[in-house]
């Protein structure tokens, strides 16, 4: 049995959310081990733990996304966190 329509997204949403969940989640990953790097003393032992958590939280940044209705809000938390995260690093630095 073929599922409602009403209850489908459209073509456009679902590529923006796939965008966002892929590259915009492994960047936000990546910036937020990133500042935790830059802020805590514990520098190179994030960096290597890095390796497993970066994974982790990609996976659960693509399921937030592909959870979320519209897929310019995603991205456009997903960059603005980015911003923020890169702010802090500059700051930090």
């Amino acid at each position: 049995m073929p599922a409602k329509k009403e209850y489908l997204t459209p073509p456009g949403q679902r590529a923006l959310k796939i965008t966002a969940g892929l590259f915009g989640g492994y960047f936000l990953a990546v910036a937020v081990h990133m500042l935790l790097a830059v802020a805590l003393p514990y520098r190179m032992e994030i960096i290597l733990t890095g390796a497993f958590s970066v994974f982790l939280l990609w996976t659960a940044l693509m399921i937030i996304a592909f959870l979320m209705r519209n897929g310019w809000i995603v991205w456009g938390i997903y960059l603005l966190s980015i911003i923020f995260c890169a702010a802090g690093i500059y700051l930090l630095k």
